[in-house]
């Protein structure tokens, strides 16, 4: 492939930068070959939880893939691309983290509305559990996610900060790993299967 159209490899995986975005007639050129490989890659880091709920665990190889999507599709130029990169730059784990989209994904207008109006304060209750650390989700706080009256937005971004300790047993554990949501209206868990905990572990510096 000729090395004007191929992605540069990034100085670090925790930040894309302005280097790192390639020019779009570049992209076109490669788009559907790196849409497959990374969406091939996404496969293991996808968590479905109860009828409703899933957790999307995010990397700087997905986050690179975002922005490129959204300036594809936008059109917005160079002006938007210091947005797009101060918007998805925090959700690349930084070596002691793991980061997660989790979105409720319910078709039905009438019913996602019922839903979500009964899962305020959802965010505040999810957890990662291996052997004897639980590592409770921090919210992302660019804004509110659950409205005064109760109702939870359908899509959240989620971050599990470990210790080094931590980021340690979770690489080196043979127990099973737990993925939870503690909320009284969604009281679901689920094993990560070993495909995903592998490809999280790699998340860690």
């Amino acid at each position: 492939m000729n090395n004007i159209i191929q992605m540069k490899p990034p100085r670090d995986r925790f930040e894309i930068t302005r280097d790192d975005v390639m020019a779009m007639l570049d992209y076109e050129q490669i788009r559907d070959e790196k849409r497959k490989t990374i969406i091939k890659a996404k496969k293991n880091r996808r968590v479905a939880m109860g009828p409703y709920a899933t957790f999307y665990f995010e990397s700087y190889d997905t986050m690179w893939l975002q922005i490129h999507e959204m300036l594809y599709i936008e059109k917005g130029g160079e002006e938007q691309i210091a947005d797009e990169l101060a918007a998805f730059n925090p959700l690349i784990p930084k070596g002691l983290d793991l980061v997660a989209t989790l979105m409720f994904e319910i078709d039905d207008e009438a019913l996602r509305a019922r839903i979500l109006g009964t899962l305020g304060g959802v965010e505040q209750t999810i957890f990662l559990k291996f052997g004897e650390h639980e590592i409770t989700a921090e919210a992302e706080r660019d804004v509110d996610r659950t409205t005064a009256g109760g109702k939870t937005s359908s899509v959240h971004f989620l971050h599990f900060r470990f210790t080094d300790g931590e980021a340690q047993a979770f690489r080196d554990t043979k127990d099973d790993v737990t993925l939870g949501i503690k909320h009284h209206n969604y009281p679901h868990m689920t094993l990560l299967p070993a495909e995903t905990r592998a490809a999280l572990a790699d998340d860690f510096a």
